[in-house]
């Protein structure tokens, strides 16, 4: 299904309650601290200690932002841009986000699953309109979307060339992003751009490789680090966050510093 402009918008705004703008408004009268809310799939997401040492971007974020500047990471894996929505994870951003927040969306690995319908999406159509909801409903709340090209896998062909392996997702965004003045974090080309530098092999001390797997999607430590850093400095490049917003972006950070918590079975 292909979702009209309005369908997309009305889906957005019905997706806030009425009282937010009674909270912003209540809000407006103290500091608050910003937060910056990610929405994606497993690439960001946060890990528990079953999984170690697979890493999420997300969760090393926090090392290149000042304390004052929140990050509240909603990515999960497996999800597309549709199957968060479908599955209510953008609402319950919505209702937290307030004004003067961002909202990160990164989304394209799973939308790129053809053969699964509960995520599937078409780049041109139905990812794009996806999009939409999460650009319209930070609007709408007074915050600001920045969109996000989704990271790239660690994949080399004969010659040690690194490939691309998210077709058009990336165009698909980056037209969105100009269509409706987004500013766009280009993570896929920046870090298809590290792992040429770095080599097929050397890109394994990056990826989730261990002694029983070899993952080429998602990141140890080392790669989570990286990739963060790529995603602040665009952050600063793209004028989303200013100079006294980020910090460390050239400094080494010790692996040790992430820590994968216990998972809350609750």
């Amino acid at each position: 299904m292909v979702l009209s402009r309005r369908q997309v918008t009305a889906a957005a705004v019905s997706a806030i309650p009425l009282a937010v703008a009674a909270a912003g408004t209540a809000q407006a009268g103290g500091h608050r601290p910003r937060t910056l809310y990610i929405a994606g799939d497993s690439t960001a997401a946060q890990k528990y200690a079953d999984a170690a040492p697979e890493t999420g971007w997300g969760m090393a974020l926090p090392f290149f932002l000042r304390k004052d500047l929140r990050v509240a990471n909603h990515a999960v894996n497996g999800r597309s841009s549709k199957s968060f929505v479908d599955e209510g994870r953008l609402d319950v951003v919505l209702e937290a986000i307030r004004p003067g927040d961002f909202l990160l969306i990164q989304f394209a690995h799973n939308d790129e699953k053809a053969a699964d319908p509960a995520r599937y999406t078409e780049p041109w159509t139905t990812y794009q309109d996806h999009l939409r909801l999460y650009v319209d409903g930070a609007r709408v709340r007074g915050a600001r979307p920045v969109l996000a090209t989704p990271v790239e896998r660690r994949r080399f062909d004969a010659a040690g060339d690194a490939r691309p392996s998210h077709g058009e997702y990336p165009a698909a965004m980056l037209a969105l992003a100009r269509q409706e003045g987004v500013a766009l974090l280009d993570v896929q080309a920046l870090s298809l751009a590290l792992w040429q530098r770095l080599g097929a092999e050397g890109t394994k001390a990056y990826f989730n490789w261990t002694a029983t797997e070899q993952d080429n999607t998602h990141f140890n430590p080392p790669g989570a680090i990286a990739v963060a850093r790529l995603v602040a400095r665009e952050l600063l490049r793209t004028r989303v966050l200013a100079h006294r917003d980020v910090r460390r972006l050239d400094e080494e950070i010790p692996e040790s510093r992430i820590e994968w918590p216990a998972a809350d079975l609750a």
